[in-house]
């Protein structure tokens, strides 16, 4: 299932395989970008939406296998499916132990190819859902006051309001206060709730 949102990058150093590739996904529906090397990808603006990276493992200039962390580091919403022509079962393992979601061989059998591309567009949707999330808590977590902040820290430990009283220093009703405050704005009813929250913003 293409998406429009979706975006296919491909990282060849050869003319035919870029556009054979390109010319088969976009036919698919897919919308593809094609790179000679790593050095000309890594130069574009960085991209946040879905997609996904074919890499060939022989490029020019670093390997496949070398620019698989800088790919993780800068795009880490486009999974990687790396491909090449001379490919061994080591450097299948290899590639896949670096993250990569598949290791295709060249000449790359088409359906293939098209079943490789939709289930990293489908990892690719989790992660970008998964980081709209965490962005959408963290941001409703700079909304707290200092106090509210720890109020919430102190909570997330399993301390009752007497606890947290005792620790801050502060009256007990002042911590219901806080309590009071901070779950309305984090939009939660209950402790189970807000645990919750916080292991999607990775608090946990």
């Amino acid at each position: 299932m293409t998406s429009e949102k979706s975006k296919v990058f491909i990282i060849d150093d050869e003319e035919s395989v870029r556009r054979s590739f390109t010319l088969l996904l976009s036919s698919a529906g897919y919308s593809v970008e094609s790179y000679s090397g790593s050095k000309e990808f890594f130069d574009q603006e960085i991209y946040h939406g879905e997609g996904c990276i074919l890499l060939d493992i022989f490029l020019n200039e670093k390997s496949g296998l070398e620019i698989q962390d800088e790919i993780k580091t800068k795009f880490p919403n486009l999974p990687v499916i790396c491909i090449t022509g001379n490919g061994n079962i080591p450097m299948s393992v290899q590639a896949l132990k670096k993250g990569a979601i598949n290791f295709l061989q060249k000449p790359v059998d088409e359906q293939h190819l098209i079943d490789s591309v939709e289930e990293a567009l489908k990892e690719s949707r989790d992660i970008v859902a998964r980081t709209i999330t965490t962005d959408h808590i963290k941001s409703l977590l700079r909304t707290l006051s200092p106090r509210e902040l720890e109020v919430f820290r102190l909570i997330l430990t399993g301390k009752l309001n007497k606890q947290i009283a005792s620790d801050l220093n502060i009256a007990e009703h002042t911590v219901k206060i806080h309590r009071g405050n901070l779950t309305k704005k984090l939009g939660v009813k209950s402790v189970a709730e807000l645990m919750r929250l916080a292991e999607k913003a990775g608090l946990l």
